[in-house]
């Protein structure tokens, strides 16, 4: 599911990361990948708002992912020494709300490697969830 694509976008993500290292701050990343996606004339939205809504209300607050890219696939980026359950719920929780199955967890801040994590939604409405 959306294979290629993901692989367009990690591909954009590993050359951030080899220029840049680990150690700087988020926006510095989520600058430089815009860039490189522009580039590659890989699509994307930045912070796209999501409506979220409760008992059929919806609520003044937005979710806003770092990035939606081909219109398919969530992106959460980070700068963080290691991931953790927290990041993964936050991404699910972003697929979920903007009703995509695919979703990439990218970290630039582990030491050495960059991180990431790919995920899948099964179904949206049993918030089924399934890392690859």
């Amino acid at each position: 599911m959306l294979k290629q694509e993901g692989y367009d976008l990690m591909g954009a993500a590993f050359e951030v990361y080899n220029e840049l290292g680990y150690g700087m701050a988020e926006e510095i990343y989520q600058a430089a990948l815009e860039v490189e996606l522009r580039l590659r004339d890989i699509s994307f939205v930045a912070q796209a708002e999501l409506d979220v809504f409760f008992k059929g209300q919806l609520l003044i607050p937005k979710y806003r992912p770092d990035l939606l890219v081909f219109d398919e696939i969530v992106v959460e980026l980070k700068a963080l020494k290691e991931l953790c359950t927290d990041h993964e719920a936050q991404i699910f929780n972003y697929m979920r709300i903007a009703r995509k199955q695919v979703g990439y967890l990218i970290n630039f801040g582990k030491k050495g490697e960059l991180e990431w994590k790919r995920f899948i939604v099964n179904d949206l409405h049993n918030r089924e969830i399934k890392e690859r």
